[in-house]
């Protein structure tokens, strides 16, 4: 296998949303990467190209790779990094990718492009956490809903969150606790600002740039131990129980045209999904090999491990319902064309037949 770095429990019912950002504008479809040859099932994949994200909710790309699990598949593995989910959808109009481990948003735009793929299998859920800092987490527990307009008046600015591109996991999910939790309006109340990928949202943290954020594990618990001044004052499992965030995505030419080599895809994922649960110290030297130990200590690793945030699965079912709720804000946010629903966002099937 190879391996290399790129330049670079549900609500009862869907709510409006509303967001400003602008579509996220992908290439038209064209290609296919991987070449034909022996193999299981329809053909075969010589190699199997997948893309992921050096973030917690994409644990199971750690342990596949780490563990040796890619090595039950048949053909070569091969993964490139990014740092958000946007780019890979930029890279994935190309039709390169085989298998996109990223946001669920990001999966929708993917598929409302014309790419063909499926959701096959959950990586986490309920993994947001929103964090500010502990002066504005004494004035949130003091105003509650009426924090931000308290923070404005007393420092004549407006508070500045900086999370991950519009169209991402924690942009949209930062958008609609705002709006529909707190009854802040994300476009005129506040400022949010885009930031490609953890490390600049780390970085913003701990330089004071921003005041808060939207974001998954490990950046809340490195954060921490970094001794910043932030703290979480909301998680998704509180206001949005089985809310999804990273899904595994495959293209059709591997979930249909190669079944058996996509059933053994996630039932490694499955395996490893397993393997982290009960092996937290392991998954967590794990994260730190592939993330890079100068960015994620081990030590930092294993706490972030028993983070409520860190709540790693594999059955696709499990994010049914938010899922449907994510549709509908990414239509009305115009990141998709058309609310997808669920017989098109996942294939139930490569998962049921394990």
């Amino acid at each position: 296998m190879t391996d290399y770095d790129s330049k670079g429990s549900s609500r009862p019912s869907r709510r409006s949303f509303l967001a400003g950002a602008g579509a996220v504008g992908v290439a038209g479809l064209s290609g296919c990467l991987s070449s034909l040859g022996g193999g299981g099932g329809g053909g075969g994949l010589d190699e199997i190209r997948v893309a992921y994200m050096p973030i917690y909710p994409d644990m199971q790309y750690f342990v596949m790779q780490e563990e040796g699990y890619f090595d039950e598949l048949g053909p070569d593995v091969s993964g490139k990094v990014f740092s958000d989910g946007p780019s890979i959808v930029q890279a994935s109009a190309k039709g390169d990718f085989d298998v996109m481990m990223f946001g669920i948003v990001p999966a929708m735009i993917v598929m409302d492009k014309g790419i063909p793929s499926s959701i096959t299998a959950a990586n986490i859920r309920d993994a947001m956490q929103i964090l500010a800092t502990d002066e504005f987490a004494a004035m949130w527990e003091e105003h509650g809903n009426e924090a931000f307009a308290k923070f404005e008046e007393q420092t004549g600015r407006k508070f500045k969150f900086g999370t991950f591109p519009p169209g991402s996991v924690p942009d949209i999910l930062l958008r609609y606790w705002l709006e529909q939790e707190v009854g802040v309006d994300p476009e005129n109340d506040v400022e949010i600002t885009a930031l490609a990928g953890a490390g600049p949202v780390r970085q913003a943290l701990l330089s004071g740039k921003i005041d808060g954020t939207s974001i998954m594990e490990p950046v809340p618990t490195i954060v921490e131990a970094r001794g910043a001044p932030f703290q979480s004052i909301a998680w998704a499992g509180d206001f949005m129980p089985g809310q999804p965030a990273a899904v595994t995505l495959m293209h059709d030419r591997l979930r249909e045209e190669n079944r058996e080599v996509a059933t053994e895809f996630v039932r490694q994922h499955r395996r490893a999904t397993r393997f982290v649960n009960e092996n937290p110290e392991t998954a967590a030297q794990h994260a730190s090999t592939v993330i890079g130990e100068e960015a994620l200590p081990v030590e930092t690793a294993r706490r972030a491990m028993d983070s409520r945030a860190s709540a790693f699965i594999s059955n696709p079912h499990e994010i049914e319902s938010g899922a449907k709720i994510f549709a509908d804000y990414a239509q009305q946010a115009r990141k998709t064309e058309q609310e997808l629903t669920v017989e098109e966002l996942f294939d139930y099937g490569v998962w049921d037949s394990l």
